[in-house]
């Protein structure tokens, strides 16, 4: 016999039983697929965050999961927070946040959304490219900036590598260019890799940040500001390391190479503030033998790669999967609804579940609360967006 749970997953590591029992109570009045997050268990998040790193300030990153009551309970404990777009400037806005909480961090910007950002009192921007510091420089003029640097994103179950950031020579003249043009140059950025599960990957980044705050020294502009993104990870199927180890690691190479006099120093949570909150309630659509004799049956279910898990995009990202069904296991190949041969969870890595799974059992998808909802499709096949609902 073996426990509903793939990989032997523990209940007590997310809630507790009578906890699930009263969720599951939730759930069953409502139609799959939607996702349930916890504002319990965020405000945990934080809290553990900040008590791990007391000196950080917390941007969250609203993108990974932009619902109203989470981005108002992070408001009241004081969290600020990073924005993508000058849509998630109005959500945040229309909420009552101080825009002087706000960060610009997304590098990839128009002229225009800088100007209305600027306009609305934003005064802290990211930025990685000459162009995008000019357009600063005229749409936001004497603004805050901090540079991204290329982070290759080893060790990172959703790496961000490529895409943004540059070399740290390339940042270097973007500092001076930044200063000619009378922004205000305040220090340098980086992001590891969401779900990152190697901590040394922070040294790494933190050593080229001192050598740009040294060699911006050189040229006249004192840098004073660290943000180093997100990366914390949530819990998956793979063991993590808890937030006060990561956060005692961290300390100690920032330590290393700035000394005891920390400059202000920034985190970007995403999936580590919301992703354990979040539980993905979907439904069995189809069982499926392919073959005959043998072979792996396919297991269909209403939510899919665009239906809130296209982070199950090449299988890197695996949830814990939890059914009431117990029993004999069997191997099942992962699938969503749509008419789409991409819409394949997991394949080259199948789900070990109960035999005994029949069209119509509800499958939980926990951990599932980053990076779902946002994600999702907004009519693919006539399907609407994962609906979203909070509990307490």
């Amino acid at each position: 016999m073996v426990q509903a749970f793939h990989y032997s997953f523990d209940m007590d590591n997310y809630m507790t039983k009578e906890r699930f029992s009263q969720f599951r109570e939730f759930a069953s009045a409502r139609e799959t697929p939607f996702l349930v997050t916890s504002l319990g268990i965020v405000a945990k998040k934080y809290d553990e965050l900040k008590k791990s790193m007391p000196y950080a300030n917390v941007y969250y990153a609203v993108k990974a999961n932009p619902t109203e009551e989470v981005l108002r309970l992070l408001n009241e404990r004081g969290s600020c927070f990073d924005i993508a777009s000058v849509c998630e400037l109005d959500l945040m806005l229309r909420l009552g946040v101080n825009p002087g909480r706000l960060s610009f961090g997304n590098t990839i910007k128009k002229a225009r959304d800088i100007r209305y950002a600027y306009e609305r009192g934003v005064r802290l921007f990211a930025s990685d490219a000459e162009s995008d510091v000019r357009k600063l420089a005229e749409n936001a003029p004497g603004s805050n900036v901090f540079f991204r640097i290329l982070a290759d994103g080893v060790g990172a179950d959703w790496p961000l590598s490529r895409k943004f950031g540059a070399q740290p020579d390339v940042i270097f003249e973007n500092i001076l260019l930044a200063k000619e043009m009378k922004l205000n140059p305040r220090g340098i950025s980086f992001h590891v890799g969401s779900q990152q599960l190697d901590v040394t990957q922070w040294r790494s980044a933190l050593k080229t940040c001192k050598e740009l705050f040294d060699a911006a020294g050189k040229k006249g502009v004192e840098l004073d500001l660290l943000n180093m993104g997100g990366g914390f990870p949530a819990h998956y199927t793979h063991p993590v390391k808890e937030t006060c180890v990561y956060a005692a690691e961290i300390t100690d190479y920032i330590r290393e190479f700035f000394g005891e006099e920390f400059p202000r120093v920034i985190v970007e949570p995403g999936r580590y503030m919301v992703g354990d909150a979040g539980i993905l309630v979907t439904e069995i659509v189809m069982i499926s033998n392919k073959e005959r004799e043998s072979g792996i049956p396919w297991l269909y279910i209403d939510a899919g790669k665009f239906g809130g898990l296209i982070e199950t995009l090449d299988e890197c990202i695996r949830y814990p999967i939890y059914t009431d069904r117990t029993g004999e296991a069997n191997d099942y190949i992962l699938a969503g609804p749509t008419c789409d041969s991409m819409d394949l969870l997991y394949e080259k890595n199948p789900y070990r579940l109960p035999s005994g799974l029949r069209e119509g059992d509800r499958l939980f998808f926990f951990t599932a609360g980053a990076y779902t909802q946002t994600y999702s499709s907004v009519f693919f096949n006539g399907f609407p967006p994962l609906r979203s609902y909070v509990i307490d």
